[in-house]
């Protein structure tokens, strides 16, 4: 195994030039159809490198759904989209065993996971034995019907969406589930300017249509180059410092957040932040992760990973305000 100190950062940032040629293709193709949101785009880029599901919420008529729907189309893949409902059933996601009487027996009818991009529309709508079959196709990266074990595409990614501010007929995510998802990003309304462009596109009826510039061949090789990027000893000392003192506030010298916090992050949340690191140091079409990597990705990585408690939400305290006092406080290497 190579050693740490013998990885040759120039040779790494040369092949990372070549090889991260294509972001820069997916992130125009994005911008022609989707106004502003840039967090956005880059987030999904993120979690499309660092293979890691994103969970996006925001009010209705953000371009959460055509993000996701650009993001497949740019990227020549098979895409699929849930309406996630009440009454949604297992086996409308994952599929189910059908009797044929041609072949006499039963045989498998594959159900809309079975894409490499599933949109899973207003997640939080769908009862708990729903949340429980996507699950296991998120973390296992399979799906059981019957008595057999399928594996599902390469690359899979599940992108799901949540509305805020409508709680009638949902259910919240099971914290098992949300910390399957390596990013939570929240969007925010557009500014005047792209909210002008976005009225003169639709009055106009001229909708740009992306087209595939990617093949998910090429994903699949991106990702293994993601997980050679270079991320020091320092840094990851910087990852784990951030993740403990989620959970141990007092020892960063924030005492005061100890009664605000239920509980932090996991060890899953420390993977994903390096993971999330590394992609972003990629797309940045750097062959290290710098400090600034990680600031960049944490808000997004952190937040639905921090549990608070009945007293923060007395106080009116949310999780991004207990990330960002966490980031201003651990020492930066």
């Amino acid at each position: 195994m190579e050693e740490r100190g013998s990885v040759d950062v120039r040779e790494l940032n040369a092949r990372i030039e070549r090889e991260s040629g294509f972001v820069d293709l997916l992130t125009m193709e994005m911008g022609r159809v989707i106004v502003g949101q840039k967090h956005l785009v880059e987030s999904l880029l993120v979690g499309l490198l660092a293979d890691g599901h994103v969970l996006l919420e925001g009010v209705p008529g953000l371009a959460k759904t055509l993000a996701i729907s650009t993001l497949s189309r740019s990227i020549d893949a098979k895409f699929a989209r849930i309406q996630f409902t009440p009454d949604l059933l297992p086996a409308d996601l994952v599929g189910t065993m059908i009797y044929s009487q041609k072949q006499e027996a039963f045989e498998v009818k594959r159900g809309p996971i079975f894409a490499n991009f599933v949109l899973a529309d207003e997640i939080n709508r769908a009862p708990a034995k729903v949340q429980s079959a996507l699950l296991e196709a998120m973390q296992e990266r399979q799906v059981t019907i019957g008595e057999q074990t399928y594996p599902l595409p390469k690359p899979f990614l599940v992108l799901a969406t949540q509305n805020p501010i409508e709680q009638e007929g949902t259910y919240p995510l099971p914290e098992a589930q949300v910390d399957r998802f390596m990013l939570k990003v929240c969007l925010d309304y557009p500014d005047k300017g792209e909210e002008q462009r976005i009225i003169r596109e639709n009055i106009t009826g001229e909708f740009p249509q992306a087209k595939a510039v990617v093949k998910p061949e090429d994903i699949m090789k991106a990702r293994e180059v993601v997980r050679e990027v270079y991320l020091d000893e320092k840094i990851e000392h910087y990852i784990v410092d951030i993740v403990f003192a989620t959970r141990r506030p007092e020892d960063y010298g924030m005492s005061t957040f100890k009664p605000l916090i239920g509980y932090g992050g996991s060890p899953r949340a420390s993977i994903s932040l390096a993971m999330a690191a590394k992609a972003y140091a990629f797309i940045k079409r750097r062959g290290y992760v710098v400090p600034e990597d990680v600031r960049a990705v944490s808000m997004d990585v952190l937040r639905h990973r921090v549990g608070l408690t009945y007293e923060a939400e007395a106080e009116n305290v949310t999780a991004e305000q207990i990330v960002t006092e966490i980031l201003n406080r651990v020492e930066v290497p």
